[in-house]
């Protein structure tokens, strides 16, 4: 008797999923380039902000086991998986820290990012709200963070290897179709997730964007008016 399939992760997710590797990998790509591709470097960190943003959002409207509520109760769940006594679908709870983990380094790496500065011609879009040395500094802070967010993406990648290769669990799959095989009696069809729901987040998200390349123009300090000196 072949295995019953549940769905697992919803479209939205997905997309959202893949969008944001692809543009994580543009991002290093431009910001090691460097030159004129900082452009390119800044707008696609403007889009994993927009994304980051939607994720925040989808964890509280999306499906099932995308929400927040079955994430961080990852801690909890680890004595259980460790004994081989958790079953359920969606994220394991390793798989959970992990996603804490790249999820909130990258939203602290695009936040410096936002006012960092190359010294050249490269500036954040938040970068008129604080002063040159700060920016300097989040900068350098910035470029060593990508050292660290590079080692956690790989071994993101090396579990998922892990878990293809040697327990047959086809993750890459699920987040390509949506659905895996049911193992366990306990294992259930994530529920909701619909796409007027992700039309909500991703104009929510837009906002976000939006209003943080508008900042600097809300809420930069005006420059001080000239005076001069009467010639007597």
């Amino acid at each position: 008797m072949n295995p019953m399939r549940i769905k697992v992760w919803d479209a939205p997710l997905r997309v959202f999923h893949w969008l944001l590797a692809a543009s994580v990998v543009g991002a290093f790509i431009t910001g090691w380039l460097g030159g004129s591709l900082m452009l390119w470097h800044g707008r696609l960190g403007l889009l994993i902000l927009g994304l980051l943003s939607f994720r925040f959002i989808w964890g509280f409207i999306g499906s099932t086991y995308a929400r927040w509520s079955q994430i961080i109760k990852a801690p909890l769940d680890i004595p259980a998986y460790i004994g081989g006594r958790w079953h359920q679908a969606g994220h394991n709870p390793l798989g959970s820290l992990s996603v804490l983990a790249l999820l909130g380094l990258l939203a602290v790496q695009v936040v410096m990012g936002l006012m960092a500065n190359d010294d050249i011609a490269f500036r954040g879009p938040l970068y008129a709200l604080i002063d040159r040395d700060l920016s300097s500094e989040l900068t350098d802070v910035h470029r060593q963070i990508q050292w660290l967010l590079l080692g956690l993406i790989l071994v993101h990648v090396a579990a998922i290897g892990f878990y293809q290769r040697v327990k047959k669990q086809a993750l890459v799959l699920a987040m390509v179709r949506g659905w895996q095989e049911q193992h366990h009696p306990t294992q259930h069809s994530a529920q909701g997730g619909s796409w007027k729901a992700s039309l909500v987040a991703i104009v929510l998200a837009g906002f976000v964007v939006f209003g943080v390349q508008e900042a600097a123009q809300w809420w930069a300090p005006k420059p001080a008016a000239s005076t001069q000196t009467p010639n007597w």
